[in-house]
């Protein structure tokens, strides 16, 4: 069992940036695929953006050329770089290790 921990949300202007991190624990989190994963109200959660054990990655379409994913396997982290932000990536967003590891999520919110 790993246990994830994000952080990195908050209120931000359109066209603002975050960065959003998530600590996993344990000794095996560089053999995990990591996903960032978002959930708005009345919508089903959905991939952001994934990047696997050799650095394979991909992004939603919505949000190529925005959001940027990397990891530093010596920190047991992942980040997601979120730049010019839109109100329509307002969410909670999830970090996941694996298949079913799920971080308690943070609120992203895209406002004037």
């Amino acid at each position: 069992q790993v246990q994830l921990v994000e952080s990195g949300g908050g209120l931000v202007q359109p066209g603002g940036s975050l960065r959003l991190s998530c600590v996993a624990s344990g000794t095996f989190f560089r053999l995990y695929f990591m996903g960032w994963y978002r959930q708005a109200p009345g919508k089903q959660r959905e991939l952001v953006a994934g990047i696997t054990r050799d650095g394979t990655i991909n992004y939603a379409d919505s949000v190529k050329g925005r959001f940027t994913i990397s990891r530093d396997n010596a920190k047991n982290t992942v980040y997601l770089q979120m730049n010019s932000l839109k109100p329509e990536d307002t969410a909670v967003y999830y970090c996941k290790a694996g298949l079913q590891n799920w971080g308690q999520g943070t609120q992203v919110t895209v406002s004037s």
